[in-house]
């Protein structure tokens, strides 16, 4: 099972954590299935930007990012050449490592 190392974030992880998940799951329901209750206003349907994480290792483990999540992923607030929509990249066998952005472009947080 690969893990998941979370950078820490005052809100949602302040401590960092590592998880373990399944392949083929995606980064944003492992992070929710182990309470980091990461944004995901679209309720993971790759229609916003609101599950952006910057990958920090492992990033060409993940699937490739389709035409949808880049033109999404331009709106998102801090941008990195390793940045990917949560909901739709998909583990593999490798461990990843992840940051979750200090902000999104949500000015109203929902409550999931």
């Amino acid at each position: 099972m690969p893990v998941i190392k979370i950078l820490p974030h005052a809100e949602y992880c302040p401590e960092g954590k590592e998880i373990e998940a399944s392949v083929g799951t995606s980064i944003c329901e492992a992070l929710l299935d182990n309470g980091i209750n990461i944004e995901h206003a679209c309720d993971m349907s790759c229609a916003c930007t609101t599950c952006h994480v910057i990958v920090k290792e492992g990033f060409n483990s993940l699937n490739e990012a389709e035409e949808e999540e880049e033109d999404l992923l331009d709106k998102a607030w801090g941008l990195q050449p390793q940045s990917r929509l949560s909901c739709q990249a998909i583990l593999a066998r490798e461990n990843v490592t992840v940051e979750i952005p200090k902000y999104s472009i949500n000015h109203a947080k929902e409550n999931h």
